[in-house]
């Protein structure tokens, strides 16, 4: 079935079918997943000892330009899965024994999503996992299906959102998306073992030469959300990727000094729910390899 496509906040009506790629996104209507299998590099609270059920879709509704992802995100590479096997490797997932499904970048491919999950009882809980830039009214069809959700609010400020990741709009959108998540998942729980079972997790990375944007974010989360009912995760891993010749201010990690201050400003603004991560973070060693893993069978 082909579409014209408005299901994310691009609005580009792109037509998308089973071999029509089109929009921003780069991706045609069926999903296509190039790893499914337990994974360790998320918080804590999501990956715990038995590993994140994550499931990595190709394709992103964003250009990020200093992208780690970007063999992936700006493709549809991967193998291609209709709904019905989309669920079959959620259960196979589940039967590892993850803590959860991870739904790694999942914004373009919500109709088919929504379908492997309308029914489905899992038995742990799914995350959706987004940049943020989400569409409220796609959220809307996702409530009841997704506990936990783990957006990125990535920029409060539009011209770093212009500039790198093409989205001047990415304010308004990822305050009224997480907004909404908020009001689908409620305040956070976890279990007896520490592992989040429902809520949202906000993550936040710090960009070099954008402390006032950081901020921001940190002012959001701090007024926007009753005290100790969202989490937060500030992160400092920025790595530089070698494509980033045009974009000199991005061209240096993150140092010490400047996470410590965004840190104290997180503690300042009342967050003490969530993570602070330290600069010794920032490498590539956390990618994982875009093999099909996991995807053999189906």
């Amino acid at each position: 079935m082909e579409y014209k496509c408005s299901d994310c906040p691009r609005n580009c009506y792109a037509l998308r079918g089973k071999d029509v790629a089109g929009g921003v996104c780069l991706s045609p209507a069926q999903v296509h997943v190039v790893r499914a299998a337990p994974h360790f590099g998320e918080e804590p609270c999501i990956s715990g000892e038995k590993g994140s059920g994550a499931v990595f879709f190709s394709g992103c509704n964003l250009r990020c330009v200093f992208c780690q992802n970007r063999e992936i995100s700006r493709s549809s590479a991967g193998k291609e899965l209709d709904y019905l096997q989309l669920r079959e490797l959620f259960l196979r997932l589940r039967d590892e024994g993850v803590h959860n499904i991870n739904l790694v970048t999942p914004s373009h491919y919500a109709r088919e999503i929504i379908k492997a999950l309308d029914g489905l009882e899992l038995g742990i809980p799914v995350v959706w996992n987004s940049s943020g830039y989400d569409k409220v009214e796609t959220l809307k069809e996702l409530e009841g299906l997704v506990q936990v959700y783990m957006p990125d609010l990535k920029y409060l400020k539009r011209e770093p959102a212009a500039r790198y990741s093409a989205a001047p709009d990415y304010p308004e959108v990822a305050s009224a998306a997480i907004r909404e998540m908020f009001r689908q998942a409620g305040a956070y729980k976890l279990d007896e073992n520490g592992i989040l079972q429902s809520g949202v997790l906000i993550r936040h990375l710090i960009l070099p030469g954008q402390d006032l944007n950081t901020m921001d974010v940190i002012d959001f989360v701090s007024e926007e959300f009753p005290k100790g009912s969202v989490l937060f995760s500030l992160m400092s891993q920025y790595t530089p990727m070698p494509w980033l010749k045009n974009y000199p201010e991005l061209q240096c990690t993150i140092d010490e000094e400047t996470s410590e201050r965004m840190r104290d400003y997180m503690i300042k603004m009342g967050i003490e729910d969530g993570y602070w991560q330290d600069t010794a973070s920032a490498s590539d060693e956390m990618i994982p390899d875009f093999d099909l893993t996991g995807l053999s069978g189906l």
